[in-house]
């Protein structure tokens, strides 16, 4: 019995898969047309369809592409190109080695050479960008676009030249101020770049590489904001990155968003092999809006002071202060009589956030203090012994360096040096030891009698001919009263040694 029944439905089976296949092969189709199944619509309806999709895609394509061409349209008119003119001075061919057999003029007639030892001069051409931000002619740019030019020239987009003078120069923010001589021109509006957002739109305009090239546009993305720490020298870092192409000779440009608002300064770039690698730097509208308006109306750029030593936090210092991971900035010590120790802060404080924007480094700690400015009240979030708090600090102004290249004195050109009164910064460069009263020698001129006689950057100059200098103010009135041929006597310290050392200032 058991048998047949297994016989029996193995038939069913057999008759079942007979059936199905004759279903098949006569081409019926049980599929119910659906709006979710293109393939169920007649090819004329699936022809239709991808047609009416690829022309919204075209139409979305087409708007951006006139959202650009008019951003461009709008904004390349108020960007300028910068030529500068830069005169440099080298010394001539010495001829010492045939000087006890011939003499060097011999040798210089013989050959044509001009006089040995006899200083050079050649001109030197720059190239950059700049920014129209007032009718008047008030331009934007680098500083070191402009920093060592002799003559500055400014060319519009319609061919027009003027010379442009400098309202100003900053070098902690790389910003420059120029003015040209002209009304009416085309200013481009000043947009907000602390709303700019990562991932948004910008458009990079300047003069890359020559002339030829000027008011080049490209296109990119806001690739990250508050970059800093990424070694471009000795400015306040907190740049817009920014994948737009930016080239040689874009210094100084525009970065505008889709509004056609300024909202960068183009200023460097990131790379390997001297040319584009799809990372670029852009000064924060908001930071150059305020270094302008402190050149015009200060004559100066007012920087907010907190009054502390900081340093990163690596993983090894996070183990030994106890942390659970390194973040923020460590105050290493507090100045004395500091806006910092007013308010409560103290050393082994790890800075965690500046008015509520966390804080990842000591570079972008500074510059967010400078540019808040004197005067402003700023809510520092910290952590202490384990415990997170909030303390409220108002900025002092940041004691600028002072350099003594406007000193009329001859005996100061003679000397041959340049210093700066006694400032944060600088401590930490020079590793001073004297961290109040003198002042700090930052450059000398090589083969100078300051070389000669032994005086090196970082030394402290405590005293000259037996006065006290406190600062670079009384630096000046003591050389104001020495003349070319006086004897000099210096009371320097150099680390934590304290030295005196003269000389005779010459008179050639």
């Amino acid at each position: 019995m058991e048998r047949k029944n297994k016989l029996r439905f193995g038939l069913i089976l057999i008759g079942i898969g007979i059936i199905i296949g004759l279903i098949i092969s006569a081409g019926f189709d049980f599929t119910k047309p659906s709006d979710a199944n293109p393939s169920a619509l007649p090819p004329a309806s699936q022809s239709s369809v991808q047609d009416t999709a690829a022309q919204a895609g075209i139409q979305a394509l087409d708007q951006l592409s006139n959202a650009f061409a008019s951003i461009a349209e709008k904004v390349r008119p108020s960007v300028v190109t910068i030529f500068t003119e830069t005169t440099i001075k080298s010394k001539g061919i010495q001829m010492q080695p045939f000087g006890d057999m011939f003499g060097d003029e011999f040798f210089r007639q013989f050959f044509g050479i001009p006089p040995g030892g006899q200083p050079r001069e050649y001109k030197q051409h720059g190239l950059g960008s700049g920014v129209i931000v007032s009718p008047d002619g008030i331009i934007i740019t680098n500083n070191h676009v402009v920093a060592k030019a002799d003559d500055i020239k400014v060319r519009l987009i319609d061919g027009t030249e003027y010379k442009a003078k400098v309202k100003g120069k900053d070098k902690r923010t790389d910003l420059a101020i120029l003015k040209i001589d002209a009304k009416n021109l085309p200013a481009i509006k000043i947009g907000d770049s602390d709303k700019l957002r990562v991932g948004a739109w910008v458009l990079a305009i300047g003069s890359p590489l020559s002339p030829e090239l000027a008011h080049t546009v490209t296109s990119g993305i806001v690739s990250a904001k508050g970059r800093s720490g990424i070694g471009l020298g000795d400015v306040d870092e907190d740049y817009i990155q920014t994948d737009a192409a930016i080239n040689p000779g874009n210094s100084g440009g525009a970065l505008v968003n889709i509004h056609g608002e300024l909202v960068g300064i183009n200023a460097a770039i990131a790379t390997r092999n001297g040319g584009f690698m799809g990372i670029g730097f852009a000064i924060p509208s908001n930071l150059a809006h305020k270094v302008m308006t402190d050149i015009l109306e200060k004559g100066r750029v007012l920087r907010g002071w907190l009054g502390v030593y900081i340093q990163d936090i690596n993983e090894n210092i996070a183990k030994g202060l106890g942390l659970e991971k390194p973040q923020g900035v460590l105050i290493s010590s507090v100045q004395e009589d500091s806006p910092a120790e007013k308010a409560g802060l103290k050393t082994e404080d790890v800075v965690l956030a500046i008015d509520g924007r966390k804080v990842r480094n000591s570079s972008e700690l500074r510059a967010r203090v400078a540019a808040a400015g004197p005067g402003k009240k700023v809510t520092l979030k910290i952590l202490r012994d384990g415990k997170e708090k909030e303390i409220k600090v108002t900025l002092g102004e940041y004691p600028e360096e002072q350099a003594t290249a406007a000193v009329e004195s001859k005996a100061a050109e003679k000397i041959g040096i340049k210093v700066s009164n006694i400032t944060p910064n600088l401590v930490q460069k020079f590793d001073l030891k004297v961290r109040k009263n003198g002042v700090v020698i930052t450059n000398i001129k090589q083969g100078s009698v300051a070389v000669q006689s032994g005086l090196r950057p970082g030394d402290v100059i405590l005293k000259i001919n037996r006065k006290q200098v406190k600062n670079v103010s009384d630096y000046n009135k003591v050389l104001e009263k020495v003349k070319p041929g006086d004897t000099i006597l210096f009371y320097i310290q150099r680390n934590e040694a304290k030295i005196f050392i003269a000389f005779t200032i010459p008179k050639e």
